[in-house]
C-alpha cells in the first residue's frame, strides 16, 4: 500500500524517463511519504511492441488496408512478430551482437521508412555498427507505428497521443466529447495497466504529471476509468501542462475527470494534498492548498491559502528513479547525426542546475511564470552530490541537465568539482550562447565530461535577437560555438522564423547564416520551429508592441497558443519545408555548396550576407585583457624536470626543461631555472585538485615579488603552450 500513486501518462520518450515523478518522489522521501511511480507511456509501449502485442494488433485490423504500404507490412506480419522481441532487447542494450545480422540485411522486414536509405547510404561510413544497427530499428518501428496509425489509432505517435485534443484548447468541449466515446485500442492496453498498479499499490491520492498536449487526453480517460472504477480515491494533476496552460480555467467538467489541478512547482502542493487525504473529513474548515483548482458548490475554485513557502531547491531531495522500468527503456536513432540523437539514444539521469532562467528577458518565452521568472541555482557541491546518488541509484553515468538556461558560472563551478572528484560522467544541457563561454571555460567543460549544449541561435539577425531580446549577436554566436566545437562539444541550435516583423529578406539571410555556421564546422546540429505567440510571453501580453493583432477567444479551459495575425502579413508556413530540408542536408554535412533559392520551390531574395561573414567573425583578434579576479586552474599532470645550462657569448645560465605528458601528446618547455622552478610551485597551488583558489592578480602580484615583466612571461611561447594544454583563465 502506497499513500500516492504518481503517474506519467502516454507518451513522452522512449530512452529516459520524463524526470517530474523522480523530482516528486525525491522530495516526498524526504517527507517520509510513500510513493509508487510510473511511466505509463513506456509500459505501454512495451505491451504494443512484442511478440504478443504485434499479434493483437495484427488480429485486430480490418481487412481494408488503405495504402500499399500497410499492405506490405500486414503481408509481412509473421517477420515482424517473429524479430519484434529481438529487436527490442537490442534496444534496450540487452543483445549487442545483433547488430551484425541488422546490419547485414534480409533479418528485418523493410516498408517505406527505409525508402531514405538510398539517400543516405553515405552516412553509414562515419556511423559505428551499433548506431547503424540502432538507426536501421528505429525506421522497424517507425514502420510499425505507422501501421498502427493507418489502421489501429490515428491519434498514436512514439513522443504524443491525440495531441490535437491538447493543443490551443480554448474550450474543453471537444475534449469532453471525445472522452465520451469507446476507449481506444491504445486506451485499452493503458487502462488494463492502470488497473493492475492501482490494485497493487492501493494508493489514497493519484496524482497525474502532464508535461505536454500530447499526454493530455490520456490523462483525462486514466482519471475518467479511476472515477468510475476506484471512486474512494482522490485524483490530481499537475505538471508542465497546467502549468502553462491551465491558470485561466474555468469549466467545472473538467472536476468531473480531476478533484485537484496544482500550479507551478509541486512539491508543497502535493504534500498539501496528501495531508488533505489523510485528514479527519469532518472538520475541513483548517484544510490549506497552494496553487490548487478545485469545485465548491459546483464553481471553479482557485485556492492558495497556505501561508508556507515554496521549498527552495536545496531541500527538495535528489530524484528517485526507482518504481521505473530503467532497463526497459530503448534506444533509437532517427536520423544519422550524433548530437541530434541524444534525445532519443542512451539513459540519461535528469537534474536541474538552476530553478527558472537567469536571463529572463527573451520576449517569445513565458518569462511571466514562475517556472522562468523565479531564479535559484542550486550550490556546486549539492549538485555532484545529488550526481553521485544518481549514480549509485541507476548505475547510470550520464546526466541531462534540464534548465532553462544553465548559468555559466555554475557550469564551471559543476565542471571543476566533478574533476575534483574524479568522477567519470557525461553530461550535456541547454545554454545562451553568450561570451562568458570562452575558450577556456569550453576545455574544463569537456575535461568535467561535458558532451554537448543546445542553445536558441532562435533568428540569425541582429535586429531580430535585439528585439528578442536575446541578448547575444551572431557574431557573439559564432564565437561561442567555436570554442564550444574547438573543446570537442558538440553544438545544437534551435533556430526560428515568422517572428513578428520578420521580413522574407531576413528569412533568407538567417538561413544563410545558419548554412555558414554548418559549413565552417562549428554548429553540429539545429532544429527551425515557426513562431507561436503565447498567452504568458512579453509578446502574447503586449502584442501591439510587436506589431501583431491576436485572435482571442473566450478561455474556460486551455490558454497557450495565442493565433495572430502579422501586420507584414507575409505567409511564414511557406518557408517551412525548404527550411527543414535544408537543415536536415546541412547537418549531414552535405549540400552546403546549394544555392538557397534550390530549397524553395517560390522565388526568393538573393541573400545579402557576405559569403565569409562568419568565417570573418571567428578571424577577430581574442580579447587579451584578463580580469585580475579570474581563477587560474591548472588541469594537467606534475612536469619531470631536467636542468641544464645555455651558453651564449661567454655568457652561461642555468636552465630548466619541463617535460608533460597529457592523455595524448607529449610535450615540452624550457624556462631560466628559477622561473621554471616558480612556474612549478604555482602549478601545484593552482591544481584542479586543490581547493585553494588563486586569483589571476594574486599570480602576477606573486611573479612580480621575484621577478620582472609578468606580461612578457605570461605572453611567452612557453606559457602560451602550457595554455594550450591546460593552464586555463576562468
Amino acid at each position: 500500500m502506497k499513500d500516492l500513486l504518481i503517474i506519467t501518462p502516454p507518451f513522452t520518450q522512449l530512452n529516459t524517463p520524463y524526470p517530474a515523478t523522480a523530482y516528486l518522489k525525491g522530495f516526498l522521501n524526504t517527507k517520509n511519504i510513500s510513493s509508487f511511480q510510473m511511466d505509463l507511456g513506456m509500459e505501454v509501449i512495451l505491451d504494443l511492441f512484442s511478440k504478443n502485442g504485434l499479434i493483437k494488433i495484427f488480429t485486430s485490423s480490418s481487412s481494408y488496408l488503405p495504402s500499399s504500404n500497410s499492405q506490405r507490412i500486414s503481408s509481412l506480419q509473421n517477420d515482424y512478430i517473429k524479430t519484434i522481441d529481438a529487436v527490442m532487447a537490442f534496444l534496450q542494450g540487452k543483445n549487442p551482437t545483433l547488430a551484425r545480422q541488422i546490419c547485414s540485411g534480409n533479418f528485418l522486414p523493410e516498408a517505406s521508412r527505409f525508402d531514405q536509405l538510398d539517400d543516405m547510404e553515405w552516412a553509414f561510413g562515419s556511423m559505428g555498427m551499433q548506431d547503424k544497427a540502432k538507426h536501421f530499428a528505429t525506421l522497424y518501428l517507425e514502420d510499425i507505428s505507422d501501421f498502427i496509425i493507418e489502421c489501429i489509432d490515428e491519434n498514436f505517435g512514439f513522443s504524443r497521443y491525440a495531441e490535437r485534443l491538447g493543443r490551443s484548447a480554448n474550450s474543453f468541449d471537444e475534449l469532453y466529447t471525445h472522452l465520451k466515446k469507446e476507449p481506444t485500442y491504445i486506451d485499452s492496453i493503458t487502462l488494463r495497466i492502470l488497473k493492475s498498479s492501482i490494485e497493487k499499490n492501493q494508493p489514497k491520492l493519484v496524482c497525474f504529471s502532464v508535461p505536454f498536449p500530447g499526454n493530455l487526453y490520456s490523462a483525462f480517460r486514466c482519471a475518467q476509468f479511476i472515477k468510475e472504477h476506484f471512486p474512494e480515491i482522490k485524483i490530481a494533476m499537475g505538471g508542465g501542462f497546467p502549468n502553462t496552460e491551465l491558470r485561466e480555467l474555468k469549466d467545472p467538467r473538467v472536476f468531473e475527470f480531476f478533484d485537484f489541478i496544482t500550479l507551478d512547482d509541486g512539491e508543497l502542493p502535493i504534500e498539501l494534498l496528501h495531508a488533505y487525504c489523510h485528514a479527519d473529513k469532518g472538520n475541513n474548515s483548517t484544510t490549506e492548498f497552494k496553487r490548487t483548482f478545485l469545485v465548491e458548490n459546483s464553481h471553479v475554485t482557485y485556492k492558495n491559502n497556505s501561508q508556507k513557502h515554496d521549498y527552495k531547491q536545496s531541500e527538495v531531495g535528489t530524484p528517485d528513479y526507482s518504481d521505473l522500468l530503467l532497463d526497459k527503456y530503448i534506444s533509437v536513432i532517427e536520423i544519422a547525426n550524433p548530437m541530434h540523437s541524444l534525445w532519443s539514444d542512451g539513459r540519461w539521469n535528469k537534474l536541474t542546475m538552476a530553478h527558472g532562467c537567469y536571463w529572463g528577458k527573451c520576449t517569445f518565452c513565458d518569462i511571466s511564470l514562475d517556472y522562468i521568472k523565479l531564479y535559484e541555482p542550486v550550490a556546486a557541491k549539492l549538485l555532484v552530490d545529488r550526481m553521485e546518488e544518481l549514480i549509485a541509484q541507476t548505475g547510470e553515468n550520464g546526466f541531462h541537465f534540464v534548465d532553462e538556461a544553465a548559468p555559466p558560472a555554475l557550469m564551471r563551478e559543476v565542471a571543476l568539482e566533478i574533476i575534483k572528484r574524479k568522477l567519470v560522467v557525461s553530461w550535456w544541457t541547454n545554454i545562451r550562447f553568450e561570451k562568458s563561454f570562452t575558450a577556456d571555460l569550453c576545455v574544463v567543460l569537456k575535461a568535467s565530461g561535458c558532451i554537448a549544449v543546445s542553445g536558441g541561435l532562435e533568428v540569425a539577425s541582429d535586429r531580430l535577437l535585439a528585439l528578442i531580446k536575446k541578448g547575444v549577436t551572431v557574431e557573439q554566436v559564432a564565437q561561442v560555438t567555436s570554442n564550444f566545437t574547438e573543446s570537442g562539444i558538440m553544438v545544437h541550435a534551435y533556430l526560428m522564423y515568422g517572428y513578428p516583423t520578420q521580413t522574407i529578406q531576413e528569412t533568407v539571410d538567417s538561413l544563410e547564416m545558419v548554412r555558414q555556421l554548418f559549413e565552417v564546422g562549428i554548429l553540429q546540429s539545429g532544429f527551425w520551429h515557426q513562431f507561436a505567440m503565447t498567452a504568458h510571453s512579453p509578446v502574447g501580453m503586449f502584442p501591439e508592441e510587436f506589431g501583431v493583432i491576436p485572435e482571442l477567444n473566450e478561455i474556460t479551459f486551455a490558454n497557450n497558443d495565442i493565433a495572430f495575425k502579422d501586420k507584414t502579413n507575409i505567409d511564414h508556413n511557406k518557408f517551412s519545408f525548404g527550411l527543414k530540408k535544408s537543415l536536415f542536408n546541412y547537418m549531414h554535412g552535405i549540400c552546403l555548396d546549394f544555392e538557397l533559392q534550390e530549397w524553395f520551390d517560390f522565388k526568393i531574395p538573393r541573400t545579402k550576407i557576405d559569403p565569409d561573414y562568419i568565417v570573418s567573425c571567428l578571424e577577430k583578434e581574442a580579447d587579451f585583457n584578463i580580469k585580475p579576479s579570474s581563477k587560474i586552474v591548472w588541469i594537467g599532470g606534475n612536469p619531470i624536470s631536467e636542468d641544464f645550462t645555455k651558453s651564449k657569448k661567454g655568457s652561461t645560465w642555468e636552465m630548466m626543461k619541463l617535460t608533460f605528458h597529457d592523455k595524448s601528446k607529449t610535450f615540452t618547455i624550457s624556462l631560466e631555472k628559477d622561473k621554471a622552478e616558480w612556474l612549478i610551485a604555482t602549478l601545484e597551488k593552482v591544481a584542479i585538485q586543490k581547493d585553494i583558489t588563486v586569483p589571476f592578480g594574486k599570480l602576477k602580484e606573486s611573479f612580480e615579488n621575484q621577478f620582472e615583466d609578468f606580461e612578457l612571461f605570461w605572453y611567452s611561447k612557453p606559457i602560451t603552450t602550457l595554455r594550450e594544454f591546460g593552464l586555463l583563465v576562468l
